[in-house]
């Protein structure tokens, strides 16, 4: 298995630090609001991968945080005259909620930022005891000059980022460098505090992340992830302080999702293209969304688009019906085919899939595998398979759709009609047996007209909801 590493900038063959077990940190939403669509790519593409680790044999430790302190939420509390914390529980629930339908997995822990206060400060105290950062009045800033590989995932010069730094940023005259950071901000009156050694305050935003990764997943982890925009500075503050602070390397290997556009253009507020997945869950189902997000390879740009979106879902159909399908086969199939099943041929899609992934998680090119399948299945089964042929055809399916978190279930609704529409089907199967070809046709158009599909196939008839 080859994944890129944004370390290196190249592809690596992927060796755990321990043997059979894969332990991954995902930076997760700063929660004031409900996650948009671009929250929901990292979700996804990330969930995507521990899936697939998963299914290739490895025990995987997956934490993804909620930072549930910062300026947002706190001005979201006083607009709203509540707490950091009532706003905070609220929109976790909802993301939650929006993951559930994403059909992402739990984290083995979701982690928030106000309940690993104690790790926060124990790790910013080491900082100031091994001289990479220090205190003024309150505030207590990482010493980027101190960390001598500074920039390293970035790919970014100090003295060229110093440089820059000092024309774009008001100087701060109790910073020795330009580009140090916060580690620690001193009490504001409004602000939610805790007490330590500098003083009460609150922690800033990228020691967050370090103090969580190192407590759930050790010193040095295998995999850190997250959207391309967290490379700089948040990712590169994480590594100085990390490694600064444990005398380790923090993670082996950096995995980035690209950006999602909104019909070619960059997503903001102000150009009024931004979209929650709440609002586009509102026009397509959820499953709908993850398709689309799997439908692009994860490190390119995705383009949202009413008009892709549409297409995914007849995509998503497909493999729907298939499913449908080959449900109905194997329950009312022959134990004994007539036709020559060789399982060989089904083993070709695994491989197909399976190659896919392990070039750096290709989804694209894996659910291309998946439709290859489906049209095998569609057009084998014409043939009179065995009912356990299209079983195994049928594990397979199941087993690459579940990789990828494909929903291929239709949604299956109950009526009371159904044993009218049943009996019409039974009246119309003895009408075309009796060559009463007039009364059958007048049955279809009949159910029909109450919205009810039927398919005649080899081992029966099939009927759905329009």
């Amino acid at each position: 298995m080859k994944l890129y590493n944004t370390l290196t900038r190249k592809k690596e063959d992927f060796e755990p630090i321990e043997e059979g077990k894969v332990r991954m940190y995902v930076c997760g939403p700063t929660v004031y609001n409900y996650i948009h669509i671009g929250n929901a790519r990292p979700y996804v593409v990330f969930d995507t991968v521990r899936r697939y680790f998963e299914y290739k044999g490895y025990d995987v430790t997956y934490i993804q945080n909620f930072t549930d302190v910062d300026d947002k939420i706190i001005k979201k509390a006083n607009d709203e005259n509540s707490s950091m914390k009532e706003v905070s529980n609220r929109f976790i629930k909802e993301a939650l909620t929006d993951a559930d339908g994403l059909n992402v997995k739990r984290a083995t822990h979701h982690p928030r930022v106000t309940e690993e206060m104690n790790n926060v400060i124990g790790m910013i105290k080491t900082l100031v005891d091994k001289g990479y950062a220090y205190e003024n009045d309150g505030t207590v800033y990482y010493d980027t000059k101190k960390f001598d590989e500074y920039g390293k995932l970035s790919k970014k010069n100090l003295d060229e980022l110093l440089e820059g730094a000092s024309e774009r940023v008001d100087k701060d005259e109790a910073k020795k460098n330009t580009t140090d950071f916060v580690l620690w901000k001193p009490y504001k009156p409004g602000e939610p505090k805790w007490d330590s050694p500098w003083g009460e305050g609150r922690p800033g935003w990228h020691i967050e992340c370090s103090a969580m990764a190192k407590k759930y997943l050790g010193d040095t982890i295998d995999i850190h992830a997250g959207g391309e925009d967290l490379i700089f500075p948040h990712h590169e503050n994480e590594i100085a302080q990390s490694e600064a602070a444990n005398g380790k390397p923090f993670a082996k290997y950096w995995l980035h999702n690209g950006f999602i556009m909104i019909d070619n253009e960059k997503m903001s507020k102000s150009a009024g293209n931004f979209f929650t997945v709440r609002e586009i869950a509102a026009e397509f189902p959820y499953e709908v969304i993850r398709f689309f997000i799997l439908n692009g390879h994860y490190r390119s740009p995705l383009n949202f688009s009413r008009e892709l979106m549409q297409s995914c879902q007849n995509g998503l159909e497909r493999i729907k019906n298939c499913n449908t399908d080959l449900k109905h086969y194997i329950n009312n199939a022959p134990e004994n085919g007539t036709v020559d099943e060789n399982t060989e041929e089904i083993t070709q899609f695994v491989i197909q899939f399976e190659k896919a992934m392990d070039d750096d998680f290709n989804t694209a090119d894996a659910i291309a595998a998946i439709y290859e399948l489906v049209r095998f299945i569609n057009k084998n089964n014409k043939n009179n398979v065995s009912k356990q042929f299209a079983q195994k055809e049928m594990d397979v399916f199941e087993k690459l759709c579940n990789v990828l978190g494909i929903n291929k279930e239709k949604e299956e609704t109950k009526s009371d009609d159904d044993e009218a529409i049943e009996k019409l089907i039974a009246e119309r199967t003895q009408a075309k047996k009796d060559k009463d070809f007039a009364k059958a046709d007048s049955i279809r158009d009949k159910l029909s007209s109450m919205g009810i599909t039927i398919k005649d196939t080899r081992h029966g008839v099939q009927w759905f909801r329009s």
